[in-house]
């Protein structure tokens, strides 16, 4: 099978969310199942500059200007990388998306239209490059308008459309229909329209031969006013053809037993060296080392939708208790603020790192008992999944992926839970939930068996790029019979 992934970021070269991690991590798996996967990625300046050795393959034009494809390989690996190399849209500095003054790049519609058109020069071999695929996989709007344009050739490879992020849709005003070269039979309410104007992650939902989302549960929510952003009804119309893939993680580097950045490894038959690393971390900030004490995390984005209101309502209730608490992130300054607050009331239990430290990610992992992840929507999210492969207790809002992955420590399911689970998003849910938590936390013998499950649980790249491939033949069987 011969797969084109199509994205707008990719890790370890540029980075903005999980769709770079995706990216970085599904090809890999999808190459050692022994498919041939190639990456289109946009030459931006900061990818170039690590990419020193990248050789020109091709020359096209596209949207009246000539631009190059440089090749490589994936950092790391033998996949094959393709850089859409165009200076005027591409050889910019910082954030791929955002401008200096924090607003996105004007012409965001004709950077990514760009990188449609080449991936459909690639996918139907104009490039040159003697190499079609069967399938085109593209990643959220900025590859949207791929599935919308191969829709109208003839003998067009099958497509699969993943959305990362439903709230991110890539909107453009209809006036920019001509400078993008759109085909008008494309330009309809049932199309790439909506509400008089460009939706780049319509095309790929209405044109795509499979459409999917990084966990079951957000496939199902999307479907929803609450979550579909004004798309639940183009979504629903094509129900049949969406699903939900829950994304993986990289297991060699979350492992407990090998990571290099812990003061002690660990495994789940010598869960006792996990509480060497929660003294680190007490010490690293200041906290009692008190073992008795559940220490809880948090680390991610403060902003609104990771639930930080949630969280700092629910603070002046659970510092009654005998908790300690741990964040590490940045975000909505308000939220910093309020965190730092607790933080200089409460030194002894509270304490606050503001920015991001990927080793002390992996160290507050190993060292908390218990992890907040009380989003408002998850796709998907990582940390619950990292958490439970640490021996981490998750406790989450019962939504998108953090549904799908954590099972709730409730009475007829303790034989089999991983973590804690609420359903609404109030303080007082919660609370609930973490004092369920502190309750567990003084019965050994039962978190012991909580942790195992959690660490002995499967969140490998290699079973997700197992079911894309399944997507992927539902694609091609879509395509042949359509």
């Amino acid at each position: 099978m011969k797969i084109l992934f199509v994205a707008s970021e990719l890790y370890p070269l540029v980075k903005t969310g999980g769709l770079a991690d995706v990216a970085g991590s599904l090809p890999k798996a999808l190459r050692e199942l022994d498919k041939d996967v190639r990456v289109l990625l946009p030459a931006y300046q900061d990818v170039k500059a690590q990419l020193p050795r990248a050789r020109t393959v091709a020359e096209l034009e596209v949207l009246g200007q000539p631009v190059r494809l440089l090749a490589d390989h994936v950092p790391g690996t033998a996949i094959p990388l393709w850089l859409l190399d165009a200076p005027h849209w591409f050889d910019r500095p910082g954030n791929p998306y955002l401008a200096p003054d924090g607003n996105p790049w004007p012409d965001n519609d004709e950077r990514f239209a760009a990188l449609c058109w080449a991936g459909l020069q690639i996918a139907l071999d104009r490039a040159g490059l003697g190499w079609r695929p069967d399938v085109v996989h593209g990643n959220d709007w900025q590859t949207g308008l791929i599935p919308a344009l191969l829709s109208l050739e003839p003998q067009r490879p099958a497509t699969v459309f993943t959305i990362h992020n439903l709230a991110y849709q890539g909107i453009f005003p209809a006036a920019s229909l001509e400078k993008l070269r759109i085909p008008k039979a494309l330009w309809h309410p049932e199309g790439l329209e909506f509400h008089h104007q460009i939706s780049f992650i319509k095309g790929g939902i209405v044109y795509a031969d499979r459409i999917n989302t990084v966990s079951p549960t957000y496939a199902r929510e999307i479907q929803t006013p609450r979550f579909g952003c004004g798309l639940e009804g183009v979504l629903k119309m094509r129900s049949e053809r969406l699903s939900g893939i829950l994304n993986g993680i990289d297991i060699d580097k979350w492992n407990p037993a090998t990571d290099p950045w812990l003061p002690q490894p660990y495994d789940r038959d010598s869960l006792d060296d996990k509480g060497v690393n929660k003294r680190a971390l007490q010490a690293r900030f200041g906290l009692p080392q008190e073992p008795i004490i559940p220490l809880i995390a948090f680390i991610g984005r403060l902003v609104s939708q990771k639930g930080v209101d949630l969280i700092l309502k629910a603070l002046p209730g659970l510092l009654e208790l005998p908790l300690q608490f741990v964040f590490l992130g940045s975000g909505d300054s308000d939220y910093e603020h309020g965190l730092l607050y607790w933080s200089r009331r409460h030194p002894d239990k509270v304490a606050v790192h503001i920015g991001y430290d990927e080793t002390l990610s992996h160290q507050i992992e190993a060292g908390a008992d218990l992890f907040l992840m009380p989003s408002r929507f998850e796709p998907c999210g990582l940390n619950q999944m990292y958490s439970q492969r640490y021996g981490t207790i998750p406790v989450v809002h019962r939504t998108g992926g953090l549904a799908d992955t954590v099972e709730d420590a409730l009475p007829d399911r303790l034989p089999r839970a991983t973590g804690l689970g609420f359903d609404q998003t109030e303080t007082g849910a919660l609370q609930e939930a973490v004092k369920r938590g502190w309750l567990l936390y003084s019965q050994p013998d039962l978190w012991r068996t909580l942790q195992r499950n959690g660490m002995d649980k499967d969140f490998s790249w290699r079973r997700s790029a197992e079911e894309y491939c399944r997507l992927y033949r539902k694609a091609i069987a879509d395509r042949r019979h359509a």
